[in-house]
This record gives structure tokens, sequence and C-alpha cells, in this order.
């Protein structure tokens, strides 16, 4: 199934049917009176979040969503019936933005959360709705209000209690498949990921939700390469796997790059908790694997893990770091360490 997380939809919800006018005309009756019934509301159109969808693929194929008017009321007292309601199934954490992409509706984040897009009208009032002690023969009846019509923005923001970091060819997609049962493509060449991957880690008998982006280089945030538009699913992550690699002669060169683009970014990313993890330690001796790990744990003014997705050295000292992160109270509950 293609990914696909930003689509615009058009919606209309039902307007209401409009009200009767009508007097009883019965044999053997001497008053008849009004007996015009009411319009039916109209349908409303709803967003809902779900499980089992993780793309908004479904609303590239159809972006009209317009629900059905009530129908206009009867004589004999008989009220029109109610249009349907329409549900827009979405994936969790789906955000609805407005037609001018920075208003934010709702932000679906929990299954079966559900938010109001467009009421449908009110259906109008029949001639019987009219009668007084003064009036009683009233001949007028309401229209039925109109439906709302807008256009909204769906975007959706993958939940993922980590997020991993790094430039093309990091080892970010090798690192998920060493740790996860997913299987991102994986190859020599750079942007290998076009979309992101969730895959769910397990270490000590714990899971987590771990997602790999599309790699980042100098420039993304002003559109070069894949740009930054995937930055937006590290957005929910409590913690962000910084890989950097090893192999590259100007390791310090690319953790900076890295951090630059989070920082153009914005949104909070620069101020998430960050570990740093130089990987294909494998592929390197031990005197050049302790300089450049040296080298970047002075550009990064911290510790750096030194770890091999391949040979699997250092794995479950960063899975263990991540979930520290991740799950703060099981881990205190399990060391009996306290904390603030």
């Amino acid at each position: 199934m293609k990914f696909l997380d930003l689509a615009k939809v058009h919606i209309r919800s039902g307007g209401g049917g409009s009200g009767c006018v009508s007097f009883r005309r019965e044999k053997f009756v001497e008053f008849g009176g009004p007996d015009g019934g009411d319009g039916g509301n109209g349908g409303s159109v709803w967003a809902e979040a779900v499980e089992g969808l993780n793309t908004l693929i479904d609303f590239r194929y159809q972006q009209h969503f317009f629900a059905k008017s009530g129908q206009p009321g009867m004589g004999r007292q008989m009220t029109g019936r109610s249009g349907d309601d329409i549900v827009l199934r979405v994936p969790v954490g789906t955000e609805i933005i407005d037609e001018d992409e920075e208003t934010v509706i709702a932000d679906l984040v929990a299954p079966g959360q559900k938010v109001l897009l467009a009421r449908g009208g009110n259906g109008g009032w029949g001639n019987m709705q009219f009668k007084t002690a003064t009036n009683r023969a009233p001949a007028k009846a309401n229209p039925g209000q109109p439906g709302v019509e807008r256009a909204v923005w769906l975007r959706l923001k993958l939940i993922a209690d980590a997020g991993l970091l790094g430039l093309p060819n990091a080892g970010k997609s090798t690192f998920l498949a060493a740790t996860s049962n997913a299987r991102p493509k994986i190859a020599d060449y750079p942007f290998t990921t076009l979309v992101p991957n969730l895959g769910v880690v397990g270490i000590d008998g714990k899971e987590f939700v771990m997602a790999d982006i599309p790699g980042l280089i100098e420039g993304a945030s002003e559109g070069r390469g894949l740009g930054d538009q995937f930055l937006a699913h590290v957005e929910r992550c409590a913690v962000l796997l910084h890989l950097v690699d090893g192999t590259s002669a100007t390791i310090t060169k690319d953790y900076r790059t890295i951090i630059g683009e989070l920082e153009a970014y914005g949104y909070g990313l620069i101020d998430k908790p960050r570990i740093t993890a130089m990987t294909k330690i494998d592929a390197l001796d031990a005197e050049t694997r302790s300089r450049r790990r040296r080298a970047l744990e002075k550009a990064s003014g911290g510790p750096v893990l030194a770890i091999s997705a391949v040979s699997g050295a250092g794995m479950p000292e960063v899975l263990r770091a991540l979930y520290a992160i991740v799950r703060p109270v099981e881990v205190v509950k399990e060391t009996g360490a306290w904390r603030p």
C-alpha cells in the first residue's frame, strides 16, 4: 500500500428539509386544523480515528464527501427523514487542519476519538408548530437550514515512541531491521528509504515503537533532497536516536548537519531528548573507532554510544537507553531508583 501523509478533502453537510403546510381534511371532523410535519435534519460529517490504518491513501481517490439532506415534512404530522451522517475513517495520529493550513481543528491521537467537521442543517418547522390560541390555522412553515461546505486538510503524524535521525546511509533502516520485524528496503545508495517505516522493538521482554524516517541532507529545510516533510512523524516521539556513520571521514560535520536541520525545522524537535550513536563500528579498527568517537563526543557535548547493527555490538545498550526515556516510570519501578 502506498504511503500518503497529507490529503485535502472537500466536505459538505446535508441541508435540513423544509417544513410542510398542511391541514386536516377528514370526514365528520368539524375542526381539522394544521397538521404539517417538520423537515428532517441534514446529515453531518465526522472524522474518526481507527486502528489498522497507517496511511491516508484512501483520500487520494476520493476527495469529496457530501452528506445527504433531510427530507421535507409531510401532512398528517409526519416528520421528514433525516439525512445519514458521513464518517471519515482516518489513521490514529491524524491532524485535521483548516483550509488556511495553519489552524488545527482537531488532533486524533486515540482510537475511537471523533470530531464533528460539519454539522447538518436543522429541519424547518411545519405549520403545526405555529398554531396558537389566536392563530388556529397558520399557513406558514420554515425552510430547512442549509448545510456547511468547507475544505480541510488531513495530515498524518505517525505515533511512535522513538524516532531515528541521520544522513542517508547512516544505518537507520539496518538498525530498524536488526531490532524489529520490520523489513525496510536496505541498499548502499542515498535515499533508499523514501517513506517512513514503523517497527516494534523489543528489549528485556519490553517493547516500544520506533519510526525510521528518510534521511536528511544539508539544506533539507529548504527543500533539498526529500526535504524535511517527514520530520513531522517524529514530532510525537519521546526520544530521538541520532545515528552517525562511523565510516565517514567527516563525522562531526555529518552530526552538525542534522542538528542544523532540526533547528531550522522547529516545532521543538531540537529540545527533545536525544541519544547519539556511532554506527558501523564493525568496519573500523580500534584506533579509528576511538578517535572518531572522541571527536563526535566533543561535537555533541555528551556521551556517544558505539554500535553495529550487523554484528550486534552495543545494540542492547542503546535499546535500554531508549527504553529508559520512553518508559521512565517502569524503569524506576524495576531498579528502585528514585527521581523527581
